[in-house]
């Protein structure tokens, strides 16, 4: 399940909660910081100075989402390009499913921005569940 901050993350795990999921099942919580963000090299590196707090912030939030789960679950917080990031780790624990969330952008702002939910459809190796802003 890849998942930020946003307000879509709690519209995915409400989407991932409708599946049922047993307690053997295991999802992968998996946030990806930006190369373009501030803290993109203290993800890998947490001890690093002046950005592990920015660290712990967002595994803090993932923990929370983490108990929310009924199944087993980890947590990946990597840096890089999130589409990329999203399919290696999809193929790294051979996933079923990958549950993204999409922003809904159009036109120039598409363009711009780019899509990490359509490249990560086009190139998965398993399904992908896209949710949609509402």
């Amino acid at each position: 399940m890849a998942i930020d901050n946003s307000e879509f993350t709690v519209q995915v795990l409400q989407a991932v909660e409708l599946f049922k999921l047993e307690p053997t099942a295991k999802v992968i919580l998996v946030h990806v910081v930006s190369d373009t963000s501030e803290f993109d090299r203290a993800v890998d590196r947490p001890h690093a100075q002046g950005n592990e707090i920015a660290y712990r912030e967002v595994e803090k939030l993932l923990q929370s989402y983490q108990q929310k789960l009924p199944c087993q679950s980890e947590l990946e917080i990597v840096s890089g390009e999130p589409a990329e990031e999203i399919l290696r780790l999809a193929n790294i624990y051979k996933a079923d499913l990958i549950a993204i969330g999409c922003r809904g952008l159009t036109g120039v702002k598409r363009i711009l921005a780019g899509s990490v939910s359509a490249e990560v459809v086009a190139e998965a190796l398993c399904s992908v569940l896209v949710v949609r802003s509402r």
